[in-house]
């Protein structure tokens, strides 16, 4: 009885790590098609308040330390492989608590995606613009919609569990 448990828990894990592979795998696909597609700086209108764009940026969130001189390259790249890692490591046991496993499935292959650009090109390729009366939010990717929606998950993820009285 205990080895089957087991196996239900290996299974329970690699829903959520195929969930993070889905994620890197759009986002490194739109990517390709920006990197194809678009030369730095080129942008295409899609609605009044949404372009697509090419945007490199080797920085991390809104462009913190973007113009450092290049070692922020492998410091944003070291810690997207420790988070990698430490979440793996909490998916291996938190893989039954679907919002909280949701939330590190996302942020999972968000971090990966952006660890692969960062080791690839220097940079991460950012492309989606929004835009409202000549105010444009930060350019971001597939990769950053994911680690956001992940964020957000873990909030919601602990007000339940303080609500639940845990």
């Amino acid at each position: 009885m205990a080895a089957r448990r087991g196996a239900g828990n290996s299974s329970g894990m690699w829903l959520w790590l195929g969930l993070a592979l889905i994620l890197l795998i759009a986002d490194q696909f739109t990517k390709v098609l920006i990197l194809g597609y678009y030369r730095l700086g080129d942008s295409t209108p899609v609605t009044s308040f949404f372009n697509i764009v090419r945007v490199h940026n080797p920085g991390a969130a809104f462009s913190f330390l973007a113009s450092a001189g290049g070692w922020q390259r492998w410091f944003f790249t070291t810690i997207g492989v420790a988070a990698a890692i430490f979440i793996i490591w909490m998916l291996r046991s938190h893989h039954q608590q679907r919002l909280f496993a949701f939330a590190l499935a996302c942020i999972l292959g968000g971090a990966i995606g952006n660890v692969i650009d960062r080791v690839l090109y220097g940079y991460v390729v950012d492309f989606l613009d929004f835009h409202w009366r000549g105010w444009h939010f930060p350019a971001f990717n597939i990769a950053d919609s994911a680690i956001t929606i992940g964020a957000c998950a873990l909030i919601l993820d602990e007000l339940l569990r303080v609500r639940r009285g845990r």
